[in-house]
């Protein structure tokens, strides 16, 4: 296994979601709605919310092993830690070491810099010791590792050009503790079901549960576990095959999901990356993207344009909210238009062209040939019109009436049916039918109207 490709894989998890588009500390959704991804919250907490926030994450997969089969399992996390700023209730000629008075506010401009309250983000690693694989016990030892970090809080001076110290930067942390269980389960001579469970166990009182700054800094944020095996391979979760397909169904994964991670023309089967956020086994970044830009899977191209359109005050503020922030401003205004045009439009095919084993775990095992509205039967090829009701956007009202084109039926993870519609007055309609993004509409089966004149 590369270390390079999976480190570059996991820092895409780790920091997907810090920071959200316009980049800005004082937008609302960076206050309200970063770290969502992987959390594991304080098991009080979670009782307390009567089990709707997990306490626990999990990772259950399969493994096949010889008699010198060893799993190590690595975790890591980001834990937010709280940046204030202080303004000096008088300043101070140079900076010595003491906490002087101050008081909290929520930015603080000297010069060409800008302060702001903001969350920063330290990353948790806790490794756990190789555990050997045991052909000799259906149930296999378990380990059981605590681990904790110590509350900190740490002043910075702030100073104007001539050394005067005019305000201070207050990062602080409170204390997490959790623990970490890694066990495994023999159900075939030489196959094996490797647990992994995280366990959030930092103490909260009642008062904190109704405190979100308190419940966020007590968070593991963005949690992944990386699981490598020595002297065997792990079997795909997605395509496990025939001979393991029952055991990969009774593996059960809670706020996660586990993927092969390496090379895959090499067919590197030593490592899985366990995720909050779903992926294919073998991800890989795309070549044209240019770095990590946190938005919450966000599209590339969008993005750095709209960094590009940015004034200079936006510029500024973006800039001033930490290093991540800082790093990306500089490598998208860097940007020459032939790195912008690569992220434009790229369509690859699928390299595999069989049955897809893992519709069976989503529930897509087969495209619905026909959908019967109002009594009469629809299927891809025939006309109907579109009658939105949600009209939730402008889309919905400039469709409204329209004739669309069946391109197909589809069923969603909840068994609700959609029409996949190609406008007939759409002079791409062409690009629709052939499943091109821009030229396909989705609409629910109380949205359309069938054309019942030209059917019967």
């Amino acid at each position: 296994m590369n270390p390079a490709r999976l480190e570059e894989i996991v820092d895409a998890v780790l920091y997907e979601g810090y920071i959200l588009y316009p980049y800005r500390a004082t937008s609302k959704k960076n206050c309200r709605e970063r770290f969502t991804f992987g959390r594991v919250y304080p098991e009080s907490y979670s009782i307390a919310q009567n089990g709707a926030e997990h306490c626990l994450m999990q990772t259950e997969c399969l493994v096949t092993a010889d008699d010198e089969g060893v799993v190590t399992v690595c975790v890591r996390f980001l834990q937010p830690m709280l940046r204030e700023i202080g303004e000096l209730v008088e300043p101070m000629p140079q900076w010595n070491g003491l906490e002087p008075k101050f008081r909290l506010v929520p930015e603080l401009r000297i010069e060409d810099q800008l302060f702001q309250t903001w969350h920063e983000a330290v990353e948790r690693r806790i490794e756990i010791p190789p555990l050997a694989l045991n052909r000799r016990s259906n149930d296999g030892p378990c380990l059981n590792v605590p681990f904790s970090f110590s509350a900190t809080r740490h002043l910075q001076p702030i100073l104007k050009g001539n050394g005067e110290v005019v305000g201070v930067v207050i990062r602080s942390q409170p204390a997490i503790n959790g623990s970490i269980e890694l066990s495994t389960q023999r159900f075939e001579e030489r196959a094996f079901k490797v647990t992994v469970r995280i366990l959030n166990q930092t103490a909260m009182s009642e008062s904190e549960w109704l405190d979100p700054e308190a419940v966020l800094q007590r968070n593991f944020a963005s949690t992944h576990t990386i699981l490598s095996v020595e002297g065997g391979d792990f079997i795909s979760s997605m395509d496990p095959g025939d001979k393991f397909k029952s055991a990969a169904r009774n593996c059960k994964n809670v706020g996660t999901w586990p993927v092969l991670v390496g090379d895959e023309d090499k067919g590197e089967r030593s490592t899985m990356l366990s995720s909050p956020i779903i992926l294919y086994d073998y991800p890989k970044i795309a070549p044209e993207s240019a770095g990590n830009l946190f938005d919450g899977t966000e599209i590339d191209e969008i993005l750095s344009l709209r960094l590009q359109t940015l004034t200079e005050d936006e510029k500024f503020q973006m800039r001033n909210v930490d290093e991540h922030a800082r790093r990306l401003l500089e490598r998208t205004d860097a940007l020459q238009n032939d790195a912008l045009l690569k992220m434009h439009g790229m369509m690859r095919s699928a390299e595999n062209d069989g049955a897809v084993e893992f519709d069976d775990f989503f529930g897509v095992s087969a495209r619905l040939e026909s959908v019967t509205i109002a009594g009469v039967q629809l299927k891809a090829g025939d006309r109907v019109r579109i009658r939105p009701k949600s009209r939730a956007d402008v889309m919905d009202v400039a469709l409204a009436g329209q004739i669309g084109i069946i391109e197909a039926v589809e069923q969603d993870l909840e068994k609700r049916v959609h029409l996949a519609l190609v406008l007939e007055n759409d002079p791409g309609k062409d690009l629709g039918m052939m499943r091109q993004p821009g030229h396909r509409f989705f609409y629910g089966i109380d949205e359309i109207e069938p054309l019942v004149e030209e059917l019967t």
